[in-house]
């Protein structure tokens, strides 16, 4: 049994009964129920000063008139409230236009932090994950269109702001001596075409001096032909981080990519290879050296041994452009293996400038793009490439920008307060 008891100025008191008997387990699941029943109750309080008292009223420059109170359904974190609401319309008929739920920031029948709790969630799960989630672990039962139509109206507000609304970094707690401009691709499986197209990953990563890592910003974008969308968002964060931080340097790190390369000079003060690709390629000379297969043992610790001088000693990139250049000649290899070391010589010779890794780490310098690595894993594989998945351009983009939110701190809670502050009419 809950009901309201007491009224007072802008407090409302609420009495519920909870029965407690059965296992502690059991108590717990009253104890849940009473608390969302508390939370409906005070709910269906809630919005009331955000109505009207049903006069007339301007959008823009149109009259609208109230058509009377009209009873609505909406979705709680703590389970659906009915609430009675004036809804108006003009002289002419036409759409109907409800003040409580926009003054209210209702989104699309939910209240705010239920949208927020919903389109969270959704960023990370499918949208039966969520509803399962919901019903095991808070009690609500919802249906998986109202999760969904909820968490693709915030993504696409998210991603109709993402030129208009900038993000505050967080407080750091020390200076920051770095920052790491970095770009990935991952392929994820479309709806609208025979198989995979790239998704774009980019990550922004700020040092200190000492070289730990405070602070990184995510950005992922939906396969989009010629990407130039993706470099936009891109360069407006690099000229927000140079604002906060002018005199920080500028790294871009990536892989061999000549796209990449296009967009890091001219955003970055020095550019490097990352060193996790560059040794792939030591692996492929480490192959040809050791090609017995029962020299598995050999070829590691070949490999690990000049992965160790290429990242200390200045003379290590020439003599691996030595070796692959001598083993793609030896006519005992096979035909695959003389091709995999042409790769390596062919790699390290195109990107000898770009590989100073004594130099950089004498420095105290970030040497590898692992954030972006693992970005492209967390924020994209894990969420749309499991069995069975396909995306739509749309759909994919917005769950990548709500997945790039979520994953960047500090910047889930402020697209919430630029909703509470704006309104959520706000589809570009």
């Amino acid at each position: 049994m809950t009901k309201v008891v007491r009224r007072s100025g802008d407090e409302v008191t609420v009495e519920v009964t909870v029965r407690l008997s059965g296992s502690l387990l059991d108590m717990e699941g009253a104890i849940q129920e009473a608390t969302n029943a508390v939370g409906c109750c005070a709910t269906e309080e809630a919005p009331q000063p955000f109505d009207t008292d049903g006069s007339a009223i301007r959008v823009g420059a149109i009259k609208l008139t109230a058509r009377g109170r009209d009873p609505k359904e909406y979705q709680t974190p703590y389970g659906p409230v009915e609430v009675e609401r004036y809804v108006y319309q003009s002289s002419r008929g036409g759409r109907i236009y409800c003040p409580l739920e926009h003054q209210a920031r209702i989104v699309r029948g939910a209240t705010p932090r239920f949208a927020s709790q919903l389109s969270h969630k959704y960023a990370q799960l499918n949208v039966r994950a969520v509803q399962a989630d919901l019903e095991q672990n808070h009690g609500r039962t919802i249906a998986t269109s109202s999760i969904q139509n909820v968490a693709e109206w915030v993504g696409t507000i998210a991603t109709a702001k993402e030129e208009d609304w900038e993000y505050a970094m967080p407080a750091l707690e020390t200076p920051i001596a770095t920052v790491v401009v970095s770009l990935d691709g991952a392929m994820i499986p479309m709806a609208d075409s025979a198989g995979w197209r790239e998704a774009m990953v980019g990550t922004l990563s700020f040092y200190d001096g000492e070289g730990e890592r405070q602070h990184t910003i995510y950005l992922a974008a939906a396969p989009e032909y010629g990407k130039q969308e993706f470099r936009q968002r891109m360069e407006r964060e690099i000229r927000r981080a140079k604002q906060h931080f002018p005199e920080a340097l500028y790294l871009g790190i990536a892989d061999g990519a000549a796209s990449n390369w296009r967009f890091l000079e001219q955003h970055t003060d020095r550019q490097l290879i990352d060193f996790f690709h560059a040794t792939e390629y030591v692996g492929k000379i480490a192959q040809a050296t050791h090609p017995q297969r029962q020299a598995e043992g050999k070829r590691a610790q070949w490999q690990s041994a000049h992965c160790t001088m290429l990242k200390h000693d200045p003379a290590a990139l020439d003599l691996l452009i030595g070796e692959a250049a001598r083993l793609s000649q030896r006519h005992t290899l096979s035909q695959t293996l003389r091709d995999d070391v042409l790769s390596a010589w062919t790699y390290f010779t195109n990107h000898r400038h770009q590989m100073d890794y004594p130099g950089f780490v004498a420095a105290g310098l970030p040497i590898g793009s692992g954030v972006t690595e693992a970005a492209c894993k967390t924020l994209v594989k894990q969420r749309l490439c499991a069995s069975g998945m396909r995306w739509k351009n749309k759909g994919a983009k917005i769950v990548l920008s709500l997945r790039a939110l979520t994953h960047t701190t500090g910047r889930w809670a402020q697209l919430w307060q630029k909703i509470d502050q704006v309104g959520v009419e706000c589809r570009g």
